[in-house]
């Protein structure tokens, strides 16, 4: 359905929080996963990762459709620092050599900006 691009990123951190995507991430990055539709939530196995109420949030916006989980190693990476761990426990984690890591923090960070809404647009598929 969708690839890693920065809309996409933030299209799913406005629905899930930065601290969802990253447990997303954490638990399917680079993985296809299926979105259960509303009526399935309760079945899904997202609920181990995110809770029910970011499941049912997914299932609203995805339900019955599936997308690749992006990897995100930027925010991974930046969150693994925030928590005291060194470049190599941080390479060990997100499955990349050390120097990646540094060049993750070397270069300025990425925003994930949501698309400018325009007013005089109707919305088209509702996300609640």
């Amino acid at each position: 359905m969708k690839g890693e691009s920065n809309s996409f990123v933030a299209e799913l951190i406005d629905l899930l929080g930065e601290d969802g995507l990253i447990r997303l991430a954490d638990a399917h990055a680079g993985i296809r996963i299926y979105v259960p539709s509303p009526s399935n939530v309760a079945r899904s196995q997202l609920i181990d990762t995110l809770g029910i109420d970011l499941v049912t949030k997914l299932a609203r916006r995805y339900g019955g459709d599936g997308f690749t989980v992006p990897l995100i190693r930027d925010m991974r990476a930046r969150r693994d620092r925030d928590q005291g761990l060194s470049n190599a426990q941080i390479a060990r984690r997100l499955g990349i050599r050390e120097d990646a890591v540094e060049k993750i923090f070397n270069r300025s960070p990425v925003k994930y900006r949501p698309k400018k809404k325009d007013d005089r647009q109707i919305e088209m598929f509702s996300t609640e």
